[in-house]
């Protein structure tokens, strides 16, 4: 179903994604003149206002509006009905206020709920736009909201702002006018990623009075979900301008490093990409709230056919006393028809609460109550950070119970989003962190270095001995290899400690490889265009540098060629060690020692990196130089030609050694994991890092293991174009289902497998990475070995080898649609699936897909702002109270501090809650059958009239004191097993996902012991009471309704205690109270004093007591609860035994089973088999290495200079300006 909607949105941004948007600077009435159609001839602006609205009421709409959400429910319509009909004189049967009063008290607490959320939401909203914000009016900047930003507006930003539209970068005060953002809240990653202005506008507007009169226009594509994708242009003094994502700065996105910034709104508001990827606001419904809503049906349903069978019957019967009694026609003056009209709907009334609205209002109070005991559980309070667990959900409770599917972020929810220098490898010897009790220090080891941060937590007495005796040679290359091949930027110290430097990395990883160097006293001090500034143990040196090759996916490696102070040079190469090892002069003991440190940081899945060095002649350098220089400047083909030269430079390198950095997992996460699993629940990875790293990041979490077979993208297409020519039937091959299997995927493939992201704009098609279709040497190898591999997969499986044949355009469309489902298919057969850099509307795709073809409970954990969209599509969606802020919490159904902590919530309170909500309803069913159904007995005995059998009273106190505290003890406290339990057997949780506590099987059994029990109660009081006379008879109304009251009052009682398993004191509190209430109320209302007050009101004057006090009674009573009770309690005792019992002698006559399925060993490319186990540490795309080398991210040019921070308020709005402070 949500699929559905997903992919309509997907289609329309594509047909709208054409370059139809126009903005010009500093003009709002022409910006304002565009138009577009809504429906018929009303039209509305077309740019839409900065103003955020998320909640789903406003003080108008909140009404009408959550009425018509409550009367979607079928309960709340068939109540109505009841209600009107009951208010007509003619047919009622019971009082008005007996349903209408918990009608509008069950309105009012599910209302009284939504306002509650929806004010949360309110606050929210006002929150984010009322960030304060410097908008150009006129010719200066004021102090202004979010809220009045509009489309073409000039903007200011300082450091550490959060960008509030999505605005093109005219200028700044960095050089070439960078800009530098975090964009966490978007994408999840922590490392800074530069922007950058046109250069027209870097030199052109240097002041605020040139920014005034801009008036630039930008055309571009309309408002869409790509994240990483923008197309347009700028038109400015009849001149064009191209543009794309690098000139854009994105809503969300925070200042970091660039005192100040100048941008043009370009989209605002909603139009924004990243409120294009937050989704709507679905309304969530569980799976037992979706079932009781057909159960209703059904039981209306029957109660209408009863009701028909008894209006016949009173027709009948009517007829048949006419014909016997003519002289007493006038008491039925109307026809029979109509007679039987009028008792259908008196019947229906009196039948109406076999459907107990008493039940929907206590459900609430255990929807409430479970969220409560989530709230309270102080074994999911994350005391670092403050952060207890809280349900900002109160009916969803019964679904952390059934979950199947997890969907889970990675950067901040499985890990720390800390990268540590954790082990290396020189020459062969590994250098690991002292162990506390030997060699620990007890102080930082690194006080000798003034430059030493004290914040690394790498301590190895033997290898820092090493460094500062300097002693030898490949140690001394290796740290400065560390301290050179990088493209990280020394920010400005802070005044108060100049020796304490900042950096600035592409990538966390390289930020921690150059900490780690610094530390142990090879410092990076600064760069320019073309010089490096090392402190090499106290001795400050300096490195030209020659060329920076910098690394791309598909090299996987960067090196650095530098002429050292002596004038010798030196290449510095670090990569994967694949890449790495494929270069070597030579392979000794010293590199196959490397290779098995390689292995063993592999098994700890640590990020590993190669290090490597060449000494270049000096006649090889100017050769090689002068290859370089003609392929920087070719016009085509200039990347491949580059990679080239690079790759000619990169051969007979020697190696150092390798260095190995743990990206920290949250505390746990394996143990979780490794649980959830056996619960049946399959986790699925969805991230927006790469692939490598997410991979790494499974197996250190055991979420992939060595005995999966990985499938990646090549296996994953031949499976799925053969799946439907083999009749749809490969998935459930007997050697497929065997096999544990994983599959890893990135957002490109995800693009082109599912039909509902294929189509994009063909101006977004054009931006292809010219890199990545060069081929490093040795490919074709590789390629060999990924083929044969694929062949043995093919004959495994049963795949046929050669693609299937050419297809017409329409039934190509056909297959590919049914592709979508086969691919669904197959990933549900994984153990585990990884999906990397998926954007945040693709991550909502997945989950919207699994629930639309598989019928499931999803659940979506995350902590940052990407993962919003995925938490609103799944069933339950939980925010993690992270670094990335609070937006996937304000946007989550449950809030936790640690992805650890959601084992106890699904597997303890939501298995808790699940079996409290099935028991609740499944008792709720069966006391309503027990006591109701004796109407329809009693109708056939006083010619089916319509005459309630029991005390009007008894009716009304039934469902709210009688049969009410041991029902709502049942939801609220009920524990089949312990926490403790739950958590040491996992396997118990299954019975959620295959509903079996409460399905239309449990339904009917319900329905037929309630049947059965008032069957029991009436015809045994019937048949007893035809034989007794006197003082001890029971044979009149009001006794026998006594008797029959009392007999289903103590057999649901007797059911309760059969089915409580937690027994406690206040279990038994509630029973003794109900029947406390029972003696009260009935001594009460049959008392004499309030007969003589209203005898039509109170007419059963002294029933019950004088049935209590005869003996012979309370024997009938006796006897009408043991034969509800005895065979109900041998049924249960015997059965579980017998099905046990026939369990073990299967298990016997089965004997020992082969589990473990063995396969022929498939040959693994080299390339692939490492990365999968030890991630190699780069960062997620190029460097900047192009802004080093041209210089443009360390010389300052004539643009926007620092002095226009001091003009560009207003004077009368400065004091304004430097009070308030953003809202966070």
């Amino acid at each position: 179903m949500g699929s559905l909607g997903q992919r309509e949105d997907l289609q329309d941004e594509d047909r709208n994604s054409a370059f139809t948007w126009k903005v010009q600077a500093n003009n709002r009435a022409y910006n304002g003149q565009f138009k577009e159609k809504v429906i018929l001839c009303w039209q509305r602006k077309k740019y839409k206002t900065n103003v955020i609205r998320t909640a789903k009421y406003n003080f108008y709409s909140f009404l009408p509006l959550n009425l018509y959400e409550q009367f979607h429910r079928v309960s709340n319509l068939f109540f109505l009905i009841i209600i009107i009909l009951q208010s007509i004189p003619d047919i009622s049967t019971l009082p008005w206020f007996s349903l209408s009063t918990p009608m509008v008290c069950l309105l009012f607490i599910r209302a009284t709920r939504d306002l509650v959320d929806d004010m949360g939401r309110h606050k929210s909203d006002r929150a984010i736009n009322n960030r304060p914000c410097q908008i150009l009016m006129g010719k200066s900047f004021k102090q202004k909201k979010w809220q009045d930003l509009c489309v073409g507006d000039v903007v200011c930003l300082r450091k550490d702002n959060i960008v509030p539209a999505d605005m093109l970068l005219l200028a700044s005060t960095e050089p070439s006018s960078l800009c530098y953002v975090e964009t966490v809240d978007i994408d999840g990653e922590t490392n800074l990623k530069f922007r950058q202005a046109l250069m027209v506008t870097h030199k052109e507007l240097a002041t605020i009075k040139k920014m005034a009169s801009f008036q630039g226009t930008v055309t571009c594509e309309a408002p869409n979900s790509r994240m990483h994708h923008f197309v347009g242009c700028l038109e400015w003094n009849d001149k064009k301008y191209s543009l794309d994502i690098g000139n854009l700065l994105l809503r969300g996105c925070r200042i970091r490093n660039t005192d100040t910034c100048y941008g043009l709104v370009i989209y605002a508001g909603f139009d924004t990409k990243i409120m294009k990827n937050c989704g709507k606001i679905h309304l969530k419904r569980t799976k037992l709230d979706l079932l009781m809503n057909k159960l209703v049906v059904v039981i209306f349903i029957s109660v209408v056919l009863v009701c028909l069978v008894l209006a016949f019957g009173f027709g009948f019967s009517v007829k048949e006393f006419k014909d016997h009694h003519y002289y007493l026609s006038g008491v039925h003056g109307s026809s029979v028809a109509a007679e039987s009209f009028f008792v259908f709907w008196s019947f229906l009334i009196l039948l109406s609460v076999t459907i107990p609205m008493s039940m929907f209002i206590l459900s609430e109070f255990i929807y409430l109550g479970n969220s409560v005991f989530i709230d309270w559980d102080v074994q999911m309070y994350y005391k670092p950070q403050d952060v207890p667990a809280k349900a900002r959900s109160t009916s969803l409770n019964d679904h952390l119970g059934q979950v199947e599917y997890i969907f889970s972020d990675k950067t901040g929810t499985l890990t720390q989003n800390i990268l540590t220098f954790n082990k290396c490898c020189i020459s062969g010897r590994v250098y690991g962190p002292d162990s506390e009790a030997t060699t620990r220090p007890k102080e930082n080891p690194y006080l000798w270095n003034k430059f030493a941060d004290g914040k690394l937590l790498f301590h190895n007495a033997a290898l820092l001995h090493l460094v500062r005796t300097n002693g030898d040679e490949a140690v001394r290359e290796f740290w400065r290899l560390l301290a050179i091949c990088h493209t990280v930027m020394v920010r400005e110290s802070p005044r108060e400690r100049p020796d304490q430097l900042l950096y600035q990395a592409a990538s966390p990883d390289e930020g921690a490889l150059v900490t780690a160097a610094r530390n142990f006293g090879y410092v990076f001090l600064s760069r320019t265009q073309d010089t490096v500034t090392i402190m090499e143990l106290g001795e400050e040196r300096v490195y030209q540098v020659l060329a920076i090759m910098d690394f791309n996916s598909t090299r996987k490696r960067m090196s650095v060629l530098v002429r050292k102070p002596e004038g010798a040079i030196c290449l510095y190469t670090k990569g994967a060690d694949t890449v790495i090892f494929e270069r070597l002069h030579r392979r000794g003991a010293m590199e196959f020692a490397t290779e098995e440190a390689l292995a063993a940081f592999a098994q700890e899945t640590l990020r590993t990196l190669c290090l490597a060095y060449r000494e270049v002649a000096e006649d090889i350098y100017e050769d090689w130089q002068q290859r370089h220089q003609e392929a920087s400047l070719l016009l085509q083909n200039r990347a491949q030609a580059l990679q080239q030269v690079y790759n000619e430079m990169e051969q007979d390198l020697r190696l150092l050694g390798a260095t190995a950095i743990e990206d920290r997992l949250q505390d746990g996460v394996p143990e979780t994991i490794k649980c959830l699993k056996k619960s049946n629940i399959k986790i699925w990875v969805l991230t927006g890092d790469k692939q490598e790293t997410a991979v790494n990041i499974g197996f250190a979490c055991e979420l992939l293991s060595e005995n999966m077979l990985i499938l990646e993208e090549k296996e994953i297409s031949r499976i799925l174009e053969t799946y439907w020519e083999n009749s749809n039937n490969l998935l459930t091959r007997e050697s497929l289902s065997q096999v544990k299997l994983a599959l890893v995927i990135n957002g490109d493939f995800l693009d082109k497998l599912l039909v509902s992201l294929r189509k994009e704009p063909r101006a977004l098609a054009q931006n292809v990475n010219m890199d990545e279709a060069w081929q490093e040497l040795g490919q074709s190898r590789r390629d060999f070995l990924y083929a044969r591999r694929l062949s043995l997969l093919c004959r495994r499986f049963g795949l046929p080898l050669a693609a299937p044949p050419a297809q017409d355009s329409r039934a190509r469309r056909s297959s590919e649609v049914l592709q979508e489902r086969a691919f669904v298919d197959l990933a549900s057969k994984c153990q585990a699936v990884i999906c990397c850099r998926v954007t945040p509307k693709q991550k909502a795709l997945i989950v919207a897909l699994v629930k639309k073809y598989h019928q499931v409970v999803t659940l979506a954990i995350g902590d940052g702002a990407n993962d919003i969209n995925m938490i609103k599509t799944a069933d339950v969606g939980v925010g993690l109270a992270g670094q990335e802020g609070m937006q996937a919490v304000q946007n989550s159904d449950f809030v936790l501090g640690q992805f650890c902590f959601l084992q106890r919530l699904l597997l303890v309170h939501g298995r808790w809650s699940y079996v409290r909500i099935c028991k609740f309803l499944r008792y709720f069913f069966y006391k309503s059958m027990a006591s109701m159904m004796v109407q329809v007995w009693f109708a056939c005995y006083n010619g089916f009239t319509g005459q309630p059998l029991y005390e009007g009273w008894f009716l009304a106190l039934f469902n709210l004191l009688y049969s009410t505290l041991p029902v709502l003890y049942i939801g609220l406290f009920e524990q089949d097993v312990s926490a403790e339990q739950s958590l040491e057997k996992p396997e118990l949780y299954v019975v959620g996902q295959k509903d079996e506590l409460f399905n239309y099987w449990v339904f009917v059994q319900a329905i037929a012991h309630g049947v059965t029990t008032s069957l029991v109660n009436f015809f045994m009081t019937l048949w007893i009471s035809r034989d007794t006379a006197g003082p001890a008879s029971f044979s009149d109304h009001q006794s026998f309704a006594v008797v029959v009251a009392l007999s289903c009052l103590l057999s649901i009682t007797m059911e309760v205690i059969l089915i409580i398993k937690y027994w406690t004191a206040l279990c038994v509190a509630t029973i003794l109270l109900s029947l406390g209430f029972y003696a009260i109320m009935t001594t009460t209302t049959q008392s004499f004093w309030l007969f003589r007050v209203s005898p039509t009101t109170f007419p059963f004057l002294y029933a019950d007591l004088s049935v209590m006090s005869s003996p012979s009674i309370l024997l009938v009573v006796l006897l009408s609860v043991s034969i509800n009770t005895f065979p109900v309690l041998a049924l249960r005792v015997i059965f579980p035994a017998l099905k046990e019992l026939r369990a073990k002698e299967e298990k016997v006559e089965e004997g020992p089973s082969e589990e473990i399925f063995t396969m022929e060993p498939l040959p693994h490319v080299h390339r692939e088999s490492r990365a999968r186990r030890s991630s190699y540490a780069f960062s997620h795309r190029e460097g900047y290495a192009n802004l080093i080398t041209q210089g443009t991210i360390l010389r300052r040019g004539p643009g926007v200079s620092s002095d226009i921070a001091s003009e560009s308020l207003d004077p009368s709005d400065e004091e304004a300006a430097s009070s308030p402070k953003e809202s966070q």
